[in-house]
């Protein structure tokens, strides 16, 4: 007779079946709706707008798509990025999110629903999130245990639901590819699988086409292409190959690299990179496999052994061979540097400074995985456990799926959205085990008759006792095969009640005098349930908060778009970046140049509509570093760059006053390190550093840092705002010297409410060809303090005209020509002191000599050699060849200093031009 710990719902099956899937439906509603809702904090609490960065330029060429349609959009080049190169959009994007939105906003102009496409934009990702939970559930389901595959696909959507580790990603305003690519990810999974155990070349078929939507989507998709075929060689290796693992995973990789190929940006990579070749390294060991299969079906066994031994070194000897061949030749491209990176996390510290400047590239903190996982952090491996317990071929794609992303996810914090999904559905395996066991009402069966042999035993899995021969005895195998039935009646779930001891032994022989039978472990009365079941359930609610109040305030809150708190609790709004970039909007050129960082590029073209240098797409390292180098150097260094490239104004972030430590002080540092990697010579970080090897922005900060041009845009007129008092940098805890910097290149064009954009005006050439010191000096009322180089070249040429003058005066008198040749050699004298000091100087400064060909005025004053070598080339035709007749090689030496500073001049004239 069954006995229940609590009277189950009487219904009929097909009732209960109904029921089941009504309620399954409404849940699976209920979660969408949740995961919809939970991602519109940022919506509620500020306004419908982009997010971030990336989204800013997704954003703008979805516009594009929507305004001027596909075609234009396709072959769209856009003029007013990575000025003055430009940018061939169409060829260098991941579409697929551009194409879901025009076709949504698309789909609603039709029947007649007036949208805006920036509100498509802003809410794609929290209706993406609602399906992302819906192919979770699926997925989900095909790896929960028999029984319990509903429970834990609902567990499964839930979680990926609401876990931050995929809000971070897909809140409202995130208009970025990982909004709609973890829903393909999860669906193209869930097909995998699905294709896997059906052995169908259909379900093959449709994995290979979300796998194309993944490829159009995101860069990310090469997870999905090693993941797979890592899947097959395992399951290869395990001796699971069959024929439904061959169909499935052929009819994928045929159709599915046909169709990536189609994508402009990505092309014959498949074919041509190393990141694909495992792909296509499993198709052709899966062909060989299924060769190696039809071959020994039809040859004895003992010539199949000699056949099958030959084929492996002929066939390991032609791959290893063509590989090398291919790799060495050019054929197939080698590895890249943000694959290094992924195992080696100095790699791109050290080769790739760029890619490791960008935060999301760091590796995760430990507490990073609590932040955004919380308690299923913990269920996770109970979940993987569970599978290792059953693995069936779905298992072991989830068990690769957890090792390889709990790897990438360590290495790297971007990686934390591949492993949130996994962790979801492992944590459903396990807590849907748990609920499973603990709300089954049915209680253990006590029929079984009582071996008095077992009262003693202190463990239900204890082997059998051996006798003194060491033979088992039969009383001990009894107990043993009575302990393993009455574990295969409790469900393999199941948590056991404790093994009778020898303290049960009364109760148990009491049973077996009334006949009531054997005390059989299990799960006993109403208590022993409700006990786990209530505890995990307080945990569950407690998870529910944690995602809210995460979600809520820390992934809810535009970059654009800054908040804090007053004094009195109430929120205070901060919209510097808006207020700066509105102003760049009204103020500026339409054709104007800004240069910032590469970080503001995006929003630049999207909120101002004006022309970039450098953005967020980050193809050109020397570009960016470009822009890092003329942040870096002196005013003077920086400005031909900046006159070169046709800036107009130059944008930096500063949060010195505010408290904002996202500002480009504290990103200085890798501005350095990738310029120093394009010109050592010109940029040392180690200058930037004080002796003891601290980043200062005080008084003790480096000349260097003092002088660059980062540091005087940044701390121009900051003291002014403490009245003569300490200005205080509260980002970095340093008082700034009152003496503010001075700029003489760039005039301040504008700055922000709370100071964090400050914009500055380049200036033009000075109308008089003065240096804009000078001219500084001159406005200021102040005296021009002569340069080094122009007191040289005004002595050289002074001291040669005044001996050519004396010698050739019309009225001449006795010694006059002396007096001539004195001057003359004084200034052949001075001709060789400033040309060795002049050589001196180059040599001991390597960069002079580029900055001073490249300035607007300093570039003159190269003309002044040829020139004062020719006054000296005149003196010895007029004065020294007439006062030694006799010297014939005089004549001669005239003649080669006339051609030389002829050759000299030619040089000037029309290299300084071109360069300048």
């Amino acid at each position: 007779m069954v006995t229940y710990a609590y009277p189950p719902p009487k219904l009929s099956p097909a009732t209960s079946t109904a029921a089941s899937s009504f309620l399954r439906t409404i849940i699976l509603f209920l979660i969408a709706g949740a995961a919809v809702a939970s991602r519109e904090f940022a919506v509620v609490r500020f306004e419908s707008i982009i997010h971030e960065f990336d989204p800013w330029f997704n954003f703008r060429a979805t516009k594009v798509l929507a305004k001027d349609g596909f075609y234009e959009f396709w072959n769209w080049f856009d003029p007013t990025a990575w000025y003055p190169l430009g940018r061939v959009v169409g060829g260098t994007l991941y579409p697929g999110l551009m194409v879901t939105s025009g076709l949504i906003w698309k789909a609603l102009q039709t029947i007649n629903i007036p949208v805006d496409i920036r509100e498509v934009c802003v809410q794609l990702a929290p209706a993406f999130s609602g399906l992302t939970a819906f192919a979770t559930y699926l997925f989900a389901k095909e790896v929960g245990k028999d029984g319990s595959r509903e429970g834990t696909g609902l567990w499964a959507a839930l979680f990926i639901g609401i876990a931050p580790g995929y809000i971070s990603r897909s809140v409202a305003g995130s208009y970025d590819n990982e909004a709609i690519a973890i829903f393909i990810l999860m669906m193209t999974f869930y097909l995998w699988i699905r294709a896997v155990k059906q052995g169908s070349a259909l379900w093959g078929g449709v994995t290979a086409l979300f796998y194309f939507y993944m490829v159009a989507a995101w860069g990310g998709y090469a997870f999905i292409t090693n993941m797979l075929p890592l899947h097959v060689f395992v399951l290869i290796l395990m001796g699971r190959y069959s024929s439904r693992l061959y169909v499935a995973y052929s009819s994928f990789y045929a159709i599915g690299t046909l169709a990536s190929m189609q994508v402009p940006f990505v092309g014959f990579l498949p074919l041509l990179t190393s990141e694909h070749m495992s792909s296509l390294g499993v198709f052709g060991l899966l062909q060989i496999v299924a060769f190696v299969s039809l071959v020994q079906s039809h040859v004895p066994p003992k010539q199949f052994k000699v056949l099958l031994n030959g084929f492996i070194a002929f066939g390991l000897t032609v791959a290893v061979a063509g590989l090398l061949f291919m790799t060495k030749s050019g054929k197939i491209a080698p590895w890249t540097g943000r694959f290094y990176s992924l195992w080696d996390t100095g790699y791109a510290r050290i080769h790739l400074p760029l890619v490791s400047s960008v935060s999301e590239h760091q590796p995760t903190a430990w507490p990073s995985f609590f932040f955004d996982l919380q308690m299923l952090i913990y269920l996770f491996p109970a979940g993987v456990y569970m599978c290792f317990r059953e693995l069936r071929d779905e298992h072991v794609f989830v068990i690769i799926y957890a090792v390889l992303a709990s790897y990438f996810a360590g290495v790297m914090v971007r990686l934390m959205l591949t492993l949130t999904p996994v962790v979801c559905v492992a944590a459903a395996v396990a807590v849907s085990s748990i609920y499973e066991t603990y709300l089954d009402p049915v209680e253990p069966d006590r029929v079984t008759p009582i071996d008095e042999s077992t009262l003693g035993s202190d463990s239900l899995d204890a082997p059998a006792s051996p006798t003194p021969g060491g033979t088992p005895s039969k009383k001990s195998k009894k107990a043993a095969a009575a302990a393993a039935a009455a574990v295969e009646a409790t469900g393999s779930g199941a948590t056991l009640a404790p093994t009778p001891t020898p303290a049960a032994a009364p109760r148990a022989k009491k049973a077996k005098a009334t006949g009531a039978g054997k005390f059989v472990p299990g799960i006993y009365g109403l208590d022993t349930r409700l006990a786990p079941v209530l505890t995990f359930t307080m945990l569950l609610l407690i998870f529910v908060l944690h995602c809210t109040w995460v979600t809520s305030t820390a992934y809810s809150s535009p970059s654009v778009v800054l908040a804090s708190r007053n004094q009195d609790g109430s929120q205070a709004i901060i919209d510097d970046f808006r207020e700066a970039y509105y102003w760049l909007r009204q103020n500026t050129k339409e054709d104007a140049k800004i240069m910032s960082w590469w970080d503001y590029g995006y929003q630049i073209a999207g909120f101002a509509d004006r022309t970039t240098l450098v953005d967020n797409n980050t193809w050109n390292n020397t570009h960016i570093a470009m822009v890092g180098k003329t942040m870096s150097v002196r005013e003077e260094v920086a400005y031909p760059i900046l006159r070169k490239h046709d800036v107009d104004y130059v944008l930096i972030i500063f949060g010195g006053l505010l408290g904002f430590s996202g500002d480009d002080l504290n990103k200085f540092l890798w501005m350095v390190r990738i310029s120093e990697g394009i010109w050592p010579e010109e940029v040392n970080e180690q200058k930037f550093f004080t002796s003891r090897g601290e980043y200062k922005v005080d008084g003790d900060a480096t000349e260097t840092m003092k002088n660059s041009l980062m540091y005087k845009m940044s701390y121009y007129r900051f003291a002014e705002l403490y009245g003569g008092g300490p200005a205080q940098d509260r980002v970095r805890q340093q008082t700034i010297p009152n003496l503010s910097p001075t700029l003489d290149t760039l005039d301040e064009a504008f700055t922000s409410e709370n100071w964090i954009v400050r914009i500055y005006e380049v200036k033009k050439e000075d109308i008089l060809g003065r240096d804009h010191k000078a001219a500084n000096l001159f406005s200021g009322g102040k005296r021009k303090k002569r340069t080094k180089t122009a007191k040289k070249a005004a002595c050289n040429m002074a001291v040669g005209m005044v001996s050519i003058l004396i010698c050739d005066l019309p009225y001449q008198f006795y010694g006059l020509k002396a007096i001539s040749l004195a001057v003359f050699l004084l200034n052949l004298v001075l001709f060789l002191v400033f040309c060795i000091a002049f050589i001196a100087r180059l040599t001991i400064w390597r960069g002079v000599w580029t900055s001073m060909i490249t300035h607007p005025v300093q570039s003159f004053y190269i003309g002044t050699f040829p020139m004062g070598l020719s006054t000296l080339g005149d003196m010895v035709v007029l004065a020294v060849v007439p006062a030694f007749p006799n010297a014939a090689g005089l004549i001669n030496f005239a003649w080669a200093l006339f051609w030389i500073q002829g050759g000299l001049a030619f040089l000037v004239a029309t290299y300084v031009p071109y360069v300048m």
